[in-house]
């Protein structure tokens, strides 16, 4: 079967990267060198897209200063869902706070994703990354091929890290949801909006869920990729200074 011509080119690319990564790390890294590199390449990816999460972050904040313009919102169409919602999209709209936009970094993460699952999974792009390993554990590795040797400890500490990431996002996405006033965007008093806050919160467990079905190599992106975005919500949604009436 021929394989889709641009993933054939992307998977080259990344293994090629990845390969000359894992030479310049290896004097440091030592067997490591692999993951290494694999971490790296995650960080590169992110700092691609780090402008993309500040205008997320951004929209957040917008959000969040609408939310008493929300709660009038509520109040005035509480029998009238549909225009509710309408009347809300209206005003994040004319405030430029895209509820969508939120979903962008993580969806352009994806393509880098397969590209790590196809590297390690198969012999395309022929790199010879096939054959490295962390601790001796295959970098294609999967969670179904045994957990014997070092490759239970090694993926049980990779889980452990992701649950504890998404545990912490969760938590802050209840926040943030109780600040704004409204779950992604839509109505908290609308049809189903209270499911959908409960559920909401939960997405960042599907990491560890998606974890579970992937080689190690594409683990160690998900786990450095989700520590990543935990340190820079930290930073990106610090608390604001009010300013002191003086300085107004």
């Amino acid at each position: 079967m021929l394989a889709f011509a641009p993933l054939h080119d992307a998977v080259a690319a990344a293994g090629t990267a990845l390969s000359w990564l894992t030479e310049l790390l290896e004097p440091l890294s030592g067997g490591m060198a692999t993951a290494a590199a694999i971490v790296l390449f995650t960080i590169a990816v992110r700092l691609l897209i780090s402008p993309l999460t500040v205008a997320q972050v951004r929209g957040e904040r917008r959000r969040a200063a609408l939310a008493p313009q929300v709660r009038d919102l509520q109040r005035r169409y509480a029998d009238d869902p549909a225009t509710l919602q309408r009347e809300v999209f209206a005003l994040y709209r004319s405030a430029g706070a895209n509820p969508i936009a939120g979903c962008l970094p993580l969806l352009l993460q994806a393509p880098f994703l397969l590209v790590l699952y196809r590297l390690f999974t198969t012999s395309e792009g022929g790199t010879g990354l096939l054959d490295e390993r962390l601790a001796g554990v295959s970098l294609g590795h999967h969670l179904s091929d045994g957990v014997t040797g070092a490759a239970g400890p090694l993926f049980a500490v990779l889980l452990a890290v992701l649950l504890a990431v998404a545990w912490w996002s969760a938590r802050r996405a209840r926040r943030a949801s109780a600040a704004v006033g409204t779950v992604a965007g839509t109505p908290t008093d609308g049809p189903g909006a209270a499911v959908l806050g409960r559920l909401l919160p939960l997405l960042p467990f599907t990491t560890v869920l998606v974890a579970l079905v992937l080689p190690l190599a594409a683990v160690i992106y998900l786990v450095t990729t989700s520590v990543w975005s935990a340190a820079e919500q930290a930073v990106l949604r610090r608390p604001q200074a009010v300013p002191s009436p003086a300085d107004r």
